[in-house]
């Protein structure tokens, strides 16, 4: 029994649904301020003081100064994947107004997830990648095959770096919203900042993503791609 690890910690902290709301914010790989999190939880700064301190101290998130700023981050992929994972089987939440329809949809048709793309777009991309041949699945990871070390390399991808980094290289992540495979790890983190650079996508508010008319043309062009 005391050799497991106790997971029921961190669920604790993550149960609190002003913790989860403050979570779910940080899923975004920029950080956040404690006032802006107060704001996306609806809790007193000082209330929000409390929660930080706590998953902070339960190594989920983690604080950068920055002169007299303090912003909070997501402590790793890890925890973000384990999030992620949650969501997948957490019932959905009830919808109230158009506004709430709008937000949602967004998210579901592209955004972040950490630090790389999901939703339908992250979906489709992926399976782009599958159909020409560029990737192949394994059992918990995508395999890069030999046609894809050539297009990600012309695409601007440096592969031996990634592979050098101390995390998972092209980890299959299973999106909670279209219920099928993403690209993750430090070649999904790669694609989603090659894709800003090129300016064919753009980040909006709660982590929703837009695609530019520009890439419109060159997910289309590239890979076969038509987006929302």
């Amino acid at each position: 029994m005391g050799s497991r690890p106790d997971f029921s910690y961190v669920a604790k902290l993550m149960a609190d649904s002003s913790r989860a709301a403050m979570l779910d914010a940080l899923l975004r790989l920029d950080g956040l301020p404690a006032n802006e999190l107060a704001r996306k939880a609806n809790i007193s700064l000082q209330t929000a003081s409390g929660h930080l301190a706590k998953l902070v101290e339960g190594n989920l998130i983690s604080v950068e100064k920055y002169g007299r700023h303090r912003y909070f981050r997501i402590a790793s992929p890890d925890v973000a994947q384990a999030i992620e994972k949650l969501t997948i089987i957490a019932p959905a939440q009830r919808i109230n107004s158009l506004k709430e329809f709008s937000r949602a949809e967004k998210v579901r048709i592209a955004r972040t997830c950490y630090d790389h793309l999901a939703g339908k777009l992250g979906v489709s991309l992926t399976e782009a990648f599958l159909e020409k041949g560029y990737l192949v699945e394994g059992e918990v990871d995508f395999l890069v095959t030999d046609k894809g070390e050539k297009f990600f390399r012309e695409f601007k991808i440096d592969l031996d770096a990634l592979r050098n980094k101390r995390r998972y290289f092209a980890r299959k992540c299973l999106d909670w919203s279209e219920r099928r495979y993403h690209l993750a790890g430090s070649l999904g983190n790669a694609v989603l900042i090659r894709l800003l650079d090129l300016h064919w996508i753009e980040k909006l508010p709660d982590r929703a993503v837009r695609v530019t008319k520009k890439g419109r043309d060159g997910l289309y062009e590239s890979l076969g791609i038509t987006s929302e």
